[in-house]
């Protein structure tokens, strides 16, 4: 396999973006991220420079929010249900 097949696609510039799920740590964030761009679903994290600057989460001020392309919601929504029963 090449490596530019391996690479998880961009999501596209004109897609919208919509939230598919929030978490309250780095590493949760990132372990979906991972899975999900393992899977081909590109994903953003939002909220990261809370978290840089206050290191800890207050009533919900340190949450990530991990955002999808539209399209992609069903998929990735049906993949973290399973991923979460293992």
């Amino acid at each position: 396999m090449s490596e530019e097949n391996s690479r998880p696609r961009k999501p596209a510039k004109h897609a919208k973006l919509v939230e598919l799920t929030r978490v309250m740590g780095p590493v949760e964030a990132e372990v979906i991220k991972n899975f999900l761009e393992s899977q081909g679903i590109p994903c953003i994290l939002q909220g990261q420079m809370v978290q840089s600057v206050y290191p800890m989460s207050v009533d919900g001020m340190g949450e990530l929010k991990v955002m999808i392309s539209e399209e992609d919601l069903s998929l990735a929504k049906e993949l973290l249900a399973e991923h979460s029963q293992t």
